[in-house]
């Protein structure tokens, strides 16, 4: 899926307006829609769920919350957005435990244009990635879901490769049963073959096969 990047969007969370204005004014000069939050609370009453490519940029030291306890809270709500930290106070340990916690990258303050776009770019197109792996995952289960039980157990078979004899005598059927079910499942899952089932299971559960 191809994103333009009017369609990424950059959320900016920091305490000094004359910061966010300046990256607003940046981040506006390479089409890249930006919203301006001045502090980690005004953020989380906020935000949804991503629909579209995004990223985080993110002051590390605020008043009230942090930036680090925002990136906590995120963790714990299971919104997985990449974070960008911003500082203007180089601390080792903050950036050891920000990028512990999963941080994508830290930027100290003051920063080069250049770097930072890249930074985000980087962030967004991971941010892609992500969405693009979590729309095939759920299309997976979808189809998957419409199997019945029975089904679902002889797809397991199928997927792993087995012939229709060897199906049969595992589920105790007989191998023209093997056949129909083979049939149904193609049909309902839209595929062609035992290698796009095994794909399409393995999109749902990585470990189906196992």
């Amino acid at each position: 899926m191809t994103y333009q990047p009017e369609d990424c969007l950059v959320h900016v969370v920091d305490d000094d307006a004359g910061l966010r204005r300046s990256l607003r004014f940046l981040l506006d000069s390479v089409g890249w829609s930006v919203r301006l939050y001045a502090s980690a609370e005004e953020f989380l009453d906020l935000v949804a769920p991503q629909t579209r490519p995004s990223c985080l940029l993110l002051d590390i030291r605020m008043p009230a919350m942090s930036g680090l306890e925002l990136q906590q809270v995120l963790r714990e709500r299971g919104l997985n957005l990449p974070i960008l930290f911003m500082t203007g106070h180089a601390d080792v340990s903050m950036v050891v435990q920000a990028m512990k916690s999963g941080a994508r990258d830290f930027i100290e303050k003051p920063f080069k244009d250049q770097l930072l776009l890249d930074a985000v770019a980087a962030a967004i197109r991971l941010s892609a990635e992500t969405l693009e792996e979590t729309q095939r995952r759920e299309t997976a289960l979808r189809a998957l879901a419409a199997l019945s039980p029975r089904e679902k157990e002889a797809a397991r078979l199928i997927a792993r490769g087995q012939p229709n004899k060897l199906i049969a005598a595992s589920l105790g059927i007989s191998e023209k049963t093997v056949h129909i079910h083979r049939q149904h499942i193609m049909g309902k899952a839209a595929i062609s073959s035992a290698a796009e089932l095994a794909g399409l299971m393995l999109r749902a559960d990585p470990t189906a096969l196992d």
